[in-house]
């Protein structure tokens, strides 16, 4: 019976597969076998295993770990002036690199045994998350050498002898490192780059040595112009068959010195008006011996794989890391503005206009603060989870813009004027850079969360497709026709959960134990987990191959998966914080806007799906009643906005880690304002109770007159007023373009 399961079943099957699903090359290859699937496979399974998931606990930091962000990256953040960093000097100043390289910045991720500080991912986190609120020059440098680079490569792959050398010399600054692997004609096309190697012999220490002869050019280089060691990517060939039959070798990453001769360091990019170091750098026919190659010459041709186990790490931490800090320093400084700036003798977060605004950004930070915090507690298990760590790139850098964008609409023109009281504008220009670099956007969501997310989170297709590629071998048809019964069932359990779960709105979706109100939010995200797996088997099967080329479609079933994770996440923190009931307006509102856009995505995708059909097919059975969770309503949208505008614990939680400014500074202004008319709220009641409703000088004078308040009740309106009237001030400047004396 197996053996004509076999010849009349599986085998043709096994070439069907071949010729629908699409071809896995060798780079593609790589990069889903890169990394590790995690709760992705789990909310791809169509029924997540949640204990998985909140038994994690929250991160914890270690004492020595809390110590580092309450001494030196306190002590930093004090140091650092962001206007004269980004706009005076354009660069970094020089106590700063001091301080940087004599506390061990560099060198975050470094082992103690090597001479660095040997933190987790959650606390490498939190520490570019905290400087980042400062400065983004100054994140981004302590950022880069931590994640995507040499250190991280070194650590994973590095032979002893490299590792010996160059650790410690990372960790305290004798070296700085780069990474050279953008080209001018690959961009994020690895496969196409055109830098490349050779194999031979040349002299090295004035002996015949093997090596390799490199040519290259590199541009987009963070910390390029001020490297000593650069990590090159590069295609290497072997034509005299030097190290076996094989002629191309394949992607190859070596450690070259800068001052190495043939190596060329050009000038700086200036990107997006950022300050961090950025350069392009050539090299021709530079010699690099074999020895350089990080790992040595086994890991000749493996540098793809390599790189791609890095970003699956590195990528969860870097980008989120900025981006959550910019978020929540926009929710806390917004929230504080809107609160202190009145117009019409009200303040402006009063206006309903404005509240919807406030409200987007406070959900917005609650759920990248949830889904940084998660993420690298992950990493902190020591998972590499490549598709979360896309997830969270794109979504993370998408959420910063959308919650500064907000933050420039409310703050208006306090935020378009540029000077060292603008806390807002410098962060919003930096968001573009966060958005292209270590993969766009685009490209992220178009084709890399779900054309892998699909593949590797799946219990049997990749396993599938691999048996596919040689359709012909006993061996093949042995995996698929193991895997074949498996994946059947599978199926047929998928669809009856989704079509269940579809057609109830949920109403039999179990939920944990322990999760209070939340579970009706727990049953959401399960039937849409169902929902997404039965769509993605439908999608599969009758697109296969073509799946790649329809990258609308491919994004809008990322951004399913992509919002389940999001939200798995805010579920998890807001049990973490022991599901506390003042916070319950932040979780109504994140959940209800994600849950919406899950369904407004899948909507979109049985609308536009290529095969009609099918598209009101899967309409018809998951979703028969279209839209079935509105967004927040006006009511849970105002209960978002007053918790930025008042203090609270709530608040405080939202937007730990946020840098409160130098006294005198802009933040620090608001900051200070922001107390003392909360502080002074029940006296400014009495003066509107008389009718006086605006807060000045000549006001609280009449307030006296009128016997409204007394004289301690009005100096302290007037020490209110004055700090109001500081907070909102802007900068100025005379023409050749100084700053004036008074702001």
């Amino acid at each position: 019976m197996s053996d004509l399961r076999k010849k009349w079943i599986t085998r043709p099957l096994l070439k069907l597969i071949k010729r629908v699903l699409p071809p896995i090359s060798e780079t593609e290859r790589e990069a889903m076998e890169a990394g590790e699937v995690w709760w992705d496979a789990q909310l791809l399974s169509g029924k997540p295993d949640w204990e998985q998931l909140l038994g994690m606990g929250p991160p914890e930091l270690s004492e020595e770990e809390q110590a580092f962000l309450d001494g030196p990256v306190e002590a930093l953040c004090r140091m650092l002036d962001d206007w004269q960093i980004s706009f005076e000097d354009r660069c970094i100043p020089a106590e700063i690199w001091d301080f940087l390289k004599r506390e061990k910045f560099f060198g975050i991720i470094i082992p103690k045994s090597y001479g660095g500080l040997g933190f987790s991912p959650s606390a490498h986190a939190e520490i570019v998350t905290k400087i980042s609120t400062r400065s983004t020059c100054v994140g981004v440098t302590v950022m880069v050498p931590n994640s995507l680079g040499p250190g991280e490569l070194l650590i994973a792959h590095g032979t002893e002898a490299q590792k010996n050398y160059y650790l410690p010399r990372l960790a305290d600054g004798r070296e700085i490192p780069c990474f050279g692997l953008t080209s001018p004609e690959a961009g994020s096309d690895a496969a196409s780059m055109v830098d490349s190697g050779v194999v031979c012999y040349g002299e090295y220490k004035g002996q015949k040595t093997l090596g390799m002869r490199v040519n290259w050019h590199k541009r987009y280089i963070t910390l390029g112009p001020v490297a000593t060691i650069l990590g090159l990517a590069f295609k290497l060939y072997d034509p005299d068959h030097i190290l076996g039959d094989k002629e191309a070798l394949g992607i190859t990453v070596a450690l070259v010195p800068t001052d190495t001769e043939g190596v060329t360091i050009g000038q700086r990019h200036l990107p997006a008006m950022q300050a961090f170091q950025n350069g392009p750098n050539w090299g021709k026919d530079v010699f690099v011996p074999m020895e350089w190659v990080i790992g040595g010459r086994e890991n000749v041709g493996r540098g793809w794989h390599m790189l791609m186990k890095a970003l699956a790490a590195g990528r969860g931490i870097s980008l989120p890391s900025l981006s959550t800090g910019g978020a929540k320093m926009a929710a806390r400084t917004t929230g504080a503005y809107a609160r202190i700036r009145e117009q019409f003798g009200i303040p402006i977060g009063k206006f309903e206009g404005v509240q919807r605004r406030l409200a987007e950004i406070a959900g917005i930070a609650y759920v990248l603060d949830s889904a940084h915090k998660t993420t690298t507690r992950a990493l902190d298990e020591g998972l590499k989870p490549a598709v979360v760590s896309a997830i969270m790139k794109a979504h993370a850098t998408q959420g910063l813009r959308q919650s500064i964008n907000d933050a420039m609409d409310i703050h208006a023109g306090k935020a378009i004027m540029d000077g060292p009281l603008n806390y807002i504008g410098n962060v919003y220009r930096a968001v573009p850079v966060a958005i292209t670099v270590e993969g766009a956007n685009i490209l992220t969501r178009s084709l890399m969360i779900f054309g892998q997310g699909a593949i590797r989170c799946h219990p049997y297709l990749f396993e599938e497709m691999l048996a596919a590629e040689n359709p012909d071998s006993e061996a093949g048809v042995e995996v698929l026709d193991r895997l074949l019964p498996k994946h059947f069932w599978f199926q047929v359990k998928t669809f009856a959960r989704a079509v269940l779960h579809g057609w109830t709105v949920g109403l039999f979706a179990t939920s944990p134990k322990g999760v209070g109100k939340a579970a009706k939010y727990y049953r959401q995200l399960n039937r849409y987990s169902a929902v997404l797996t039965l769509v993605t088997e439908f999608s599969l099967m009758s697109l296969g191959g073509e799946l790649k080329r329809k990258e609308l479609i491919s994004a809008r079933l990322g951004d399913v998966l992509s919002e389940l994770y999001l939200l798995s996440c805010t579920l998890k923190r807001f049990k973490d914080d022991g599901s506390p009931r003042a916070d319950r307006p932040l979780l109504e509102f994140a959940m209800r806007a994600g849950l919406h856009r899950i369904e407004e995505r899948l909507l979109e995708v049985f609308q536009n799906f290529p095969h009609r059909f099918l598209g009101q097919l899967m309409h018809f059975l998951t979703m028969p009643w279209g839209h079935s969770i509105n967004p927040a309503s006006d009511r849970q949208a105002r209960a978002c906005a007053e918790l930025l505008m008042a203090p609270s614990e709530t608040r405080d939680r939202l937007t730990k880690g946020v840098f409160l400014g130098n006294p005198g500074d802009g933040v620090d202004l608001v900051e200070q304002a922001f107390i003392k008319v909360c502080a002074t709220q029940s006296i400014r009641d009495k003066l509107k109770k008389g009718g006086i409703r605006t807060l000045n000088h000549a006001a609280i004078d009449e307030g006296i007159q009128k016997a409204l308040i007394s004289e301690e009740e009005a100096e302290q309106l007037r020490e209110t007023a004055d700090a109001v009237n500081l907070a909102i001030q802007v900068d100025h400047f005379d023409k050749l373009g100084s700053e004036s004396a008074a702001h």
